[in-house]
C-alpha cells in the first residue's frame, strides 16, 4: 500500500514538472517572439511596488535611476509601482521633496493592479510563504504589461526573479536590503521553549523548507547587490553566488548634511533625533521605553531639558495608526512633553530638525543597513543604535580611538547611552562629532552610483548604449 503511494505521488511530480515546463516553454515562446516582432527601445524596469513610501529603499530606488540615466541616456527607465493613488508627477515632485532627488524627464511608470497580493495583512499565516507566492502574482501582471530586457527588484521580491528571467528572457538582478529568511530568523525560533514548544518546531521547519526555496530563487540572478555586510554575509550562505555578488552601500546625502554646522549646541536644551520610517520593525516603542528608563537616571531640571522627535514617514493608514499609537503609549508613560512628532516632512525640514540635534537615535534589531543612522552621523549627531546588523558591522565602531558613537541592545542600555552621551564634555562630544561625520563618507551618493553600475554592467554592454 505503501509502496503504491509512494508510486503514485512520485507519478503527480512528474506530470506537475512536466505542465511547469511547458507551460513556462509556451510563455516563453509567446513573450520572446512577441518582442521579435515589435522591436522597441532597449528598457530596464525596476520593481518597486511601493516606490512612493519615501524611506530609505526609495533613496536607492531614485539615485540608480539617475544613474542608469547618467551613463546609459538612450535607455529607456520604467518602474512598476503599485502605487495608484499617485500620478507620476506627484511621484517625482515627492522624491524631490523627501530627498532632494531631480529624476528624469524621461521616466515612465507603469501601475500595478494587484499589490494586495503582497501585504503580509493577507496572510495571517505563513506570512513569508504567502508574500513571495503574491509577489509572483504581482510580477505577472508586471510581466504582462511590459517585457524589459533588463529587469532589476530593488525591494525584496526574489520569487520574481526566475518569472522574468524564465519566461521573459531577460537579464535580471536584484538589490537586497534584507534577505526574506535568515539564520538569525531560524536561531530565534530555536531558542524559545516551554509551552509554545511544539509550535516552534514546526515553525522551525517552515523556515527551513523557505530558506531552501529562497535559496533555489536566487539563482536566477545575474547579478547581485546586497546593501551591508550582514546582508552580505546571509546571502552568500543562502544563495551561494559570492563571484556575482557584489556589496553596494545605500547612497546617503552625506555632503550636503556635513555641511550643517557642528558647534551648534550652546543652549541647555537637549534634541535627541530618532528617523526612521514608521513601520512595526524599526521598534520606536522601545525607544519610548529608553526614555522612560532615563527618566529615573537624570535629574528633574536635566529632563526638563531633553525632547525626543521622531522623524519620519509612513507608507500606509496602517503606518498612520502606527503613529497614533505611539502617542498613547507616550501617555501612558508621562512622555507626552518631551516627545514630537514630525511625519512626511520636506528635506528642508529634516535638515533643520537634524540641524538643531546633538543625539540620534535607532532600535531596529538586525537593521540590513541604516540609512538614517548614516544620516544622522553625517549631521553630526551621536549616533546610538542597535548592537546587530549593518550599524553593528559596517557603521558605528564603539570602541577605541577610532569611536564614532554607541551600541545598545534594550531599553535599559539604550538609556544609559544616553545618559552616557550627555555627561561628556564639550570637548569630546566635538570630537565624537567629527570622527562620525568623517566616517560617513564611504556611504555618499557617488560611491552609491559607482558601486552600482559597476554591479550592473554585466547586464548589457556599455558601448551599445552611451
Amino acid at each position: 500500500m505503501y509502496f503504491q503511494f509512494l508510486l503514485y505521488f512520485i507519478f503527480l511530480l512528474i506530470v506537475v514538472f512536466i505542465v511547469l515546463v511547458v507551460s513556462i516553454a509556451g510563455l516563453r515562446w509567446h513573450y520572446v517572439s512577441k518582442k521579435r516582432k515589435c522591436p522597441t527601445q532597449f528598457s530596464i524596469a525596476f520593481f518597486h511596488p511601493y516606490c512612493n513610501a519615501g524611506g530609505g529603499g526609495e533613496r536607492v530606488l531614485w539615485c540608480a535611476v539617475n544613474a542608469v540615466n547618467t551613463v546609459y541616456p538612450k535607455v529607456k527607465i520604467v518602474i512598476y509601482t503599485g502605487d495608484l493613488e499617485v500620478s507620476p508627477v506627484e511621484i517625482i515632485k515627492r522624491a524631490k521633496q523627501r530627498f532632494n532627488i531631480t529624476l528624469p524627464n524621461n521616466l515612465e511608470f507603469v501601475y500595478l493592479h494587484r499589490r494586495k497580493w503582497v501585504e503580509a495583512e493577507n496572510y495571517p499565516y505563513f506570512t513569508l510563504l504567502g508574500q513571495s507566492l503574491g509577489s509572483i502574482i504581482l510580477g505577472f501582471e508586471a510581466l504582462r504589461l511590459f517585457q524589459p530586457d533588463v529587469y532589476i527588484d530593488t525591494m525584496g521580491y526574489a520569487f520574481t526573479l526566475p518569472l522574468f528571467s524564465l519566461i521573459c528572457g531577460c537579464k535580471v538582478s536584484c538589490y537586497v536590503h534584507y534577505p526574506t529568511i535568515s539564520s538569525d530568523m531560524m536561531n530565534k525560533v530555536i531558542q524559545q521553549k516551554g509551552k509554545r514548544r511544539t509550535i516552534s518546531y514546526i515553525k522551525l521547519i517552515y523556515y527551513q523548507l523557505f530558506a531552501k526555496l529562497y535559496g533555489l530563487v536566487g539563482w536566477f540572478a545575474d547579478s547581485i547587490m546586497v546593501n551591508s555586510s550582514w546582508t552580505e554575509d546571509h546571502i552568500n550562505t543562502l544563495w551561494k553566488r559570492p563571484l556575482s555578488t557584489y556589496k553596494v552601500y545605500p547612497p546617503c546625502d552625506t555632503s550636503d548634511l556635513q555641511c550643517l554646522l557642528l558647534e551648534r549646541h550652546k543652549t541647555k536644551s537637549v534634541k535627541i533625533i530618532s528617523l526612521a520610517q514608521f513601520r512595526p520593525e524599526k521598534d520606536h516603542p522601545l525607544q519610548l521605553k529608553a526614555m522612560y528608563h532615563l527618566r529615573q537616571i537624570v535629574n528633574e531640571q536635566v529632563w526638563e531639558n531633553i525632547e525626543l522627535v521622531f522623524v519620519g514617514s509612513t507608507r500606509n493608514q496602517e503606518d498612520e495608526m502606527r503613529v497614533v499609537d505611539m502617542m498613547d503609549l507616550c501617555k501612558h508613560l508621562s512622555l507626552e512633553n518631551n516627545v514630537r512628532f514630525k511625519v512626511n516632512i520636506s528635506y528642508d525640514e529634516l535638515k533643520n530638525e537634524l540641524s538643531e540635534g546633538l543625539i540620534g537615535l535607532h532600535a531596529m534589531w538586525n537593521e540590513h543597513f541604516g540609512i538614517g543612522v548614516v544620516e544622522c552621523m553625517a549631521a553630526g549627531l551621536i549616533m546610538i543604535a542597535h548592537r546587530s546588523g549593518g550599524p553593528l558591522m559596517d557603521i558605528i565602531i564603539e570602541d577605541g580611538a577610532g569611536q564614532n558613537g554607541f551600541l545598545a541592545s534594550n531599553e535599559v542600555e539604550y538609556a544609559h547611552a544616553i545618559h552616557k552621551a550627555l555627561l561628556l564634555s564639550d570637548t569630546q562630544k566635538l570630537s565624537l562629532q567629527k570622527a562620525a561625520r568623517g566616517s560617513v563618507n564611504r556611504f555618499s551618493n557617488q560611491q552609491f552610483h559607482d558601486n552600482f553600475l559597476r554591479a550592473i554592467q554585466p547586464l548589457f554592454s556599455l558601448k551599445k548604449f552611451k
